[in-house]
């Protein structure tokens, strides 16, 4: 994984991570040790799937630049789908409290997308690939008056 990419993915997961023990230790107190464990599962679940989500998206965007936006869109649809889902197949668990799970896993999202955002923002990236010029004159100098 390149430097800009492994930056991409550290910028995004550890705020995710802090905001999941954050949660994690409100929720262990209001709910107990089962409140405490659904909010460290559902942080986890939001680390994994967006993680996988952000590298399959950068390795997609290195080898078939065309489809980049198009499967940016479809992947984050389908992570929200898969979240939904994950809410719905543990809603009347009893291994650990669902509401901090849920809650966690909302609130772990929107950090995660908006910890993503600011590190594409931050980042440095050029848009055009810069050509090296052979020659070192410009080819079109203008108009000669």
């Amino acid at each position: 994984m390149p430097s800009n990419d492994a930056r991409t993915l550290l910028q995004t997961a550890v705020p995710t991570a802090v905001v999941g023990a954050v949660a994690a230790a409100i929720s262990g107190g209001v709910a107990g040790g089962k409140g405490a464990l659904g909010a460290v599962v559902g942080t986890l679940v939001v680390i994994i799937f967006m993680g996988v989500g952000l590298v399959v998206l950068q390795r997609t965007a290195r080898s078939l630049p065309q489809l980049f936006q198009a499967m940016g869109l479809m992947l984050y649809t389908a992570q929200l789908l898969l979240l939904f889902i994950f809410v719905a197949a543990f809603k009347n668990t009893t291994v650990f409290n669902p509401k901090s799970f849920a809650i966690t896993l909302v609130v772990a999202t929107l950090v995660w997308i908006g910890a993503q955002a600011r590190a594409h923002m931050k980042a440095k990236i050029l848009y055009v690939e810069p050509e090296s010029d052979k020659s070192g004159k410009p080819e079109n100098a203008g108009s000669k008056s």
